[in-house]
């Protein structure tokens, strides 16, 4: 045992080390755990483990552990790699569905459909959705499935987005709606098109295009497309008139 070592014993008290310890996130945790055998007993601790593992995952139930599981960090372990590959079929399946930068509402609504029985937690769509390097409509579904799946506060979900530098990206939004019957006449289908942050979605600016989106192609509109937005674009919102 190095010198060093042995005065972190002696000066620090276990009930220190452990509050010290308990107040680090996982990665933090990880790297002070290898920096000596003190640490890596004090890090690895059983309490420390089950509480991380109940914090991100609350509706987790011990009956489902597997009963050869050795403690709470082998668990933790367990479902993020569980989650992880969750998460990563769902990336692959919009990502295909979106080669030409556009994704149909039904494939949209599929991947939230996914994420919901895969049961993804909110803090599992902060570590695999939320992520610049991915395609803005796979951040889109995470937003989504948290605030309508998880009923996360839109507040909550916009600091997220803040911390992890997504807030402004922008999709585009186009949906088009029957043409109403007037005096026995069919009138002309119309058409809508919007670009839309996600911040706006997650304020009354965007309200009426999360509704669509959460909706989908249902009663008089017949056909949703989201695409990746074009930055330059300095038009919000505009409606079209179709051929009837």
């Amino acid at each position: 045992m190095k010198q060093s070592e042995r005065n972190i014993q002696r000066t620090l008290p276990l009930d220190i080390a452990l509050k010290i310890a308990s107040s680090l996130k996982v990665l933090d945790l990880c790297s002070l755990g290898s920096c000596s055998r003190f640490w890596r007993d004090s890090c690895g601790s059983d309490s420390i483990w089950e509480s991380l593992t109940k914090q991100r995952w609350p509706s987790l139930h011990s009956s489902s552990f597997d009963p050869n599981t050795k403690g709470w960090k082998e668990i933790y372990i367990r479902m993020h790699r569980e989650k992880a590959g969750s998460a990563a079929e769902v990336v692959g399946f919009v990502e295909q569905c979106s080669l030409s930068e556009s994704i149909d509402v039904g494939d949209y609504q599929k991947a939230i459909e996914d994420l919901s029985s895969m049961q993804l937690s909110f803090e599992d769509v902060r570590m695999f959705l939320f992520k610049s390097k991915l395609n803005v409509l796979l951040n889109l579904v995470g937003m989504h499935y948290c605030i309508f799946c998880l009923e996360m506060p839109a507040d909550r979900v916009m600091d997220t987005l803040v911390g992890c530098d997504i807030l402004e990206r922008k999709v585009h939004v186009k949906w088009w709606k029957l043409g109403r019957w007037f005096y026995g006449f069919r009138m002309r289908d119309e058409s809508c098109s919007c670009w839309v942050s996600l911040e706006d979605l997650l304020t009354g600016k965007g309200e009426e295009v999360l509704g669509v989106l959460r909706r989908g192609a249902v009663h008089e509109v017949f056909r949703v497309e989201i695409s990746i937005s074009n930055p330059t674009s300095t038009s919000w919102c505009q409606s079209t008139q179709g051929q009837g």
